[in-house]
């Protein structure tokens, strides 16, 4: 019986998942071959295949790519977080980079009311910026109570993390260059502000190879911060309203996050299974953002507006100006 109920599960979300999949698939050959991000070409992808998630036969499991696959992928970015990451960086760094997270996600609620913006959609921006871009945003939004507009704040979101992500990538190391920062303090600079972990690893890497090797430890520190803000505002949104579904005191991806940290702490994981768990996370990530741009209607999407745009940037500015100032005078 239970077997019955599975394959009929199955073959319900099996064509919306497979259209999320093929979007996915198209999405990485583009970056690959062209240079565009695969979050973002995922995500235009799927607004303009908006549709199928208004059609019977597909809309399951575009939903379950947009929720379940979502969780999957984000408890896997638990295998690339180890204590000895954290130790190898130095606690005043570690320091600056977990006061620059809560600073730039505290600067976002405090700066939402003169953009016209509320708490879920600042503490949405906020820890998109001051984590991990998209991966923040969809672990972020996974736990932020739903209301009429979640789909394209998360959508709006993303976007623009990875635009102003891309900008950063080429622009940061000519300021770091221009501050006069050595290539440790470079290396954390870019780690600490740069919002996607493929932007990170491109312009650190083309400063120089010790550049490259602080900035990727700083951004997956920066990444281990996900777990407890995802608690953190799971918590916070418990009693946002009345006749709210609540979110769960401690979400279950967020628990896989924290449990294959752990794992991967005592080096029991094999290099091998970290490649393939890092590659099917990102799979998954690419997957669940494009059953998310087609959850979303860019008509709707357009009505976020200027002043949205002008909080990210202002959210992405501040954290360059705070990172910048911390590791320069921790140098001194």
């Amino acid at each position: 019986m239970r077997l019955a109920t599975f394959q009929d599960k199955a073959r319900t979300i099996f064509p919306g998942l497979s259209v999320a999949g093929l979007v996915a698939v198209t999405s990485v050959f583009l970056s690959e071959h062209y240079g565009a991000p695969a979050m973002l070409m995922a995500i235009l992808l799927g607004i303009a295949l908006h549709f199928l998630s208004e059609e019977e036969r597909t809309a399951p499991g575009v939903d379950f790519a947009a929720r379940v696959v979502l969780r999957f992928g984000v408890a896997l970015l638990g295998l690339r977080i180890s204590a000895g990451l954290v130790a190898d960086l130095g606690a005043a760094f570690v320091g600056l980079i977990v006061l620059s997270t809560a600073a730039t996600i505290g600067a976002a609620l405090l700066a939402a009311p003169l953009f016209g913006r509320g708490r879920r959609f600042a503490t949405l921006t906020g820890g998109s910026v001051a984590i991990c871009g998209a991966s923040a945003a969809l672990a972020i939004s996974a736990v932020l109570p739903r209301d009429a507009r979640s789909e394209q704040d998360v959508v709006f979101t993303v976007v623009g993390v990875t635009v102003l992500s891309t900008v950063a990538m080429i622009v940061y190391p000519m300021l770091a260059a221009g501050l006069g920062f050595d290539p440790q303090v470079t290396g954390v600079f870019l780690g600490g502000t740069i919002h996607d972990v493929a932007q990170v690893v491109g312009a650190g890497y083309s400063v120089s190879d010790e550049t490259g090797d602080v900035a990727t430890l700083v951004k997956l520190i920066r990444v281990s911060c996900l777990a407890p803000v995802v608690l953190i505002v799971a918590l916070a949104f418990r009693h946002a309203s009345p006749g709210e579904a609540r979110p769960p005191l401690l979400p279950g991806f967020v628990l896989g996050f924290l449990v294959l940290a752990a794992i991967n702490s005592t080096g029991a994981v094999p290099d091998i299974v970290n490649a393939v768990a890092s590659d099917l996370s990102r799979w998954a990530l690419i997957t669940a953002i494009a059953a998310v741009g087609m959850k979303t209607s860019l008509p709707q999407l357009m009505q976020v507006g200027r002043a949205a745009m002008l909080m990210l940037c202002v959210e992405t500015v501040f954290l360059a100006i705070f990172v910048a100032a911390g590791a320069y005078l921790l140098t001194m």
